[in-house]
């Protein structure tokens, strides 16, 4: 059965490989531009209009796009009609730097909204050491909010928001929107799914059940990946971001003017920091070992990838093969012998209440004076 609110979703289906791979892709892309030591100057992005009442109203008769047989007549036709699509924006891709700067997307106008069916997570894997997770939207289920805090479990910090998705719905052309797909998944990998949004008002604090009329935006959602999935973490909420991917996030919220308690609820989430010698010491060379393969394949797919951003099935594989082999030595040799690569080892007991804060400390004091000796 379908979420109410939400239109063609498959959150159980598994998630096909390439899809995870043109995500990091997207998402690593814009994580490592930019890097030449240059500082160019920041441009100016002025808030747009909101997005008209009447545009909002003709959503709710709209029907998903679907990726696998979008052509580019079909797209120069649409732009001829002079129609538009209403796109639900979350993540780093609230922030201008991002969606408009690095993306090239040139929004027409924009919404603040909550999105009751979608929650917010950090459970896209990444690069240990360097960019360990990145965000990703899943279907929302109230009922587990309510069962948690039955049982008294403590959260992970960036679970601590129970109220629905908060982001920004941008009305962009055709064209930019067939961008969006090609880079953020596109093909059958990626559903797009229309989901009921609810213009938030101009507040402070973000209702737990809305009031404002709902109308329908477009985002696109990956099916839920198998617990024996390479692209899935065993705790998918353990790590935490970097400080470079969230403050993208924190900056968008800003920029987009959301709510202040969304603003501290993004500001309390926890970043990866390295905390000893030794994590600094695997950070190099895991990214010395893996580095190489990884900005090869992704330079091997943006040669080979069609219009619609896929890439071939043998390239997928193998980007399948290089990125589960990067996470097998991570669990297998780096994190033994480097320490975490995912979260601050000495927050563990005072983020979550897991594990011996003094134990910890131990023991990066006592790997700090190995690595020294040696």
């Amino acid at each position: 059965m379908r979420p109410h609110g939400v239109s063609n979703a498959y959150p159980t289906r598994e998630e096909d490989p390439t899809c995870c791979i043109r995500r990091l892709v997207s998402r690593l892309d814009v994580s490592y531009r930019r890097k030449d030591g240059l500082k160019p100057a920041k441009p100016i992005f002025h808030r747009l209009s909101q997005t008209s009442q009447e545009r909002r109203d003709a959503s709710l008769t709209e029907r998903p796009v679907d990726a696998t047989v979008l052509t580019p007549s079909d797209v120069a036709a649409a732009e001829e009609k002079g129609k538009t699509v209403l796109y639900l924006a979350y993540g780093s891709n609230l922030c201008n730097e991002t969606f408009r700067k690095a993306r090239g997307i040139r929004p027409l106008s924009q919404i603040n909204v909550l999105v009751p069916t979608l929650r917010l997570t950090f459970d896209l894997p990444g690069i240990p050491y360097t960019e360990p997770c990145f965000a990703n939207s899943a279907i929302r289920d109230p009922g587990s909010d309510v069962a948690k805090a039955v049982e008294g479990k403590p959260d992970y910090h960036k679970d601590r928001w129970h109220k629905g998705m908060v982001g920004c719905v941008y009305e962009v052309t055709p064209s930019d929107y067939a961008h969006i797909i090609a880079t953020e998944g596109g093909g059958a990998s990626y559903e797009d799914v229309l989901v009921d949004c609810y213009p938030l008002p101009s507040a402070d604090t973000v209702p737990s059940t809305p009031t404002t009329s709902p109308f329908k935006a477009h985002t696109l959602f990956a099916p839920i990946a198998s617990a024996t999935s390479p692209f899935r973490r065993p705790d998918p909420s353990y790590a935490q971001p970097s400080a470079r991917y969230l403050k993208l996030i924190t900056d968008g919220a800003t920029e987009l003017e959301l709510p202040t308690e969304y603003q501290e609820y993004l500001n309390g989430i926890r970043s990866y920091t390295i905390t000893s010698k030794r994590q600094q010491v695997g950070k190099v060379l895991f990214a010395s070992i893996w580095m190489p393969f990884v900005l090869m394949l992704f330079g091997l797919g943006k040669t080979f990838q069609d219009d619609e951003g896929r890439v071939p099935q043998w390239l997928g594989m193998l980007l399948g093969w290089v990125f589960k082999g990067m996470w097998v030595s991570y669990d297998g040799v780096f994190r033994r012998a480097f320490g975490n690569g995912e979260r601050t080892e000495e927050c563990d007991e005072e983020d979550e209440g897991r594990g011996s804060l003094a134990g910890v400390r131990k023991s990066v004091i006592y790997c700090d004076s190995v690595v020294n000796l040696v």
